[in-house]
């Protein structure tokens, strides 16, 4: 069940190829998901930086939040031409339909326990017509946590909110594609695509890319061009696009 061992999940085991292909998939889908006229884009995603930088690079003005809801923080707010740092736990500063799109990335409404309300926070926020990028984890991580730690009582409770201990302490809520579903439609918003990450799985990038290490743009394109909507059977995390309706 487990797609990926729970020491490798920070990104820091053996398994740097297969990290190298994760976050060269997520750049490639943020670029095709923002938006294609310069905007003004909000990032709760405490990337320390890297989703905000990856946006102002392709023109856009960002707000990036930084120690949102208790994310991590861990970098300087040291403001760039296009990249307005704000220290902030909610989005009072901002009024109502203000930002032209919402990056919720780095699991942010998975870290956030009471996902409900920050999503209510990010409806409001966006101006009609706005989306928003979510990723979190999944039902799939979750239960192979579970397992890991043997907590076998709790694996049959799939139908209800899954909250999951880490061994640093901290919780995280894992969600099945209709639990993500419906945590998007409940605050308003509109699904226009939601899929797993990944699909391929570890042992075949670190092979590909064992052979031929050119083969990661390939890789990449492969992943992005299957059509695995909804499928929460695979992966460790979802991803999900959703817009506010005009």
């Amino acid at each position: 069940m487990l797609p990926i061992p729970a020491e490798e999940l920070n990104g820091s085991g053996t398994l740097g190829p297969y990290w190298t292909f994760y976050r060269a998939v997520a750049a490639e889908q943020l670029n095709r998901w923002l938006p294609g006229e310069p905007s003004t884009i909000l990032d709760l995603s405490g990337g320390r930086g890297r989703w905000s930088d990856q946006a102002a690079r392709a023109g856009h003005r960002v707000i990036e939040v930084v120690n949102f809801r208790g994310t991590p923080d861990g970098h300087s707010l040291r403001d760039a031409d296009l990249v307005r740092h704000v220290r902030a736990d909610d989005l009072a500063f901002l009024p109502d339909a203000s930002v032209d799109a919402v990056l919720a990335e780095e699991r942010a409404m998975s870290i956030e326990l009471m996902a409900e309300s920050a999503m209510n926070d990010v409806a409001r926020v966006l101006r009609p017509g706005g989306r928003a990028l979510v990723c979190v984890d999944s039902l799939v991580l979750g239960m192979a946590i579970l397992a890991e730690q043997e907590q076998w009582q709790h694996l049959r409770q799939t139908g209800e909110v899954m909250l999951v201990p880490w061994p640093d302490g901290s919780i995280t809520r894992c969600f099945s594609s209709g639990q993500l579903r419906e945590l998007l439609i409940g605050a308003g918003l509109e699904v226009e695509w939601m899929r797993p990450r990944t699909v391929l799985s570890p042992s075949t990038v670190d092979h590909v890319l064992g052979s031929d290490a050119r083969a990661l743009t390939y890789l990449v394109r492969t992943e992005l061009e299957t059509h695995p909507d909804d499928d929460d059977t695979v992966g460790i995390h979802l991803v999900a696009s959703c817009r506010k309706s005009p």
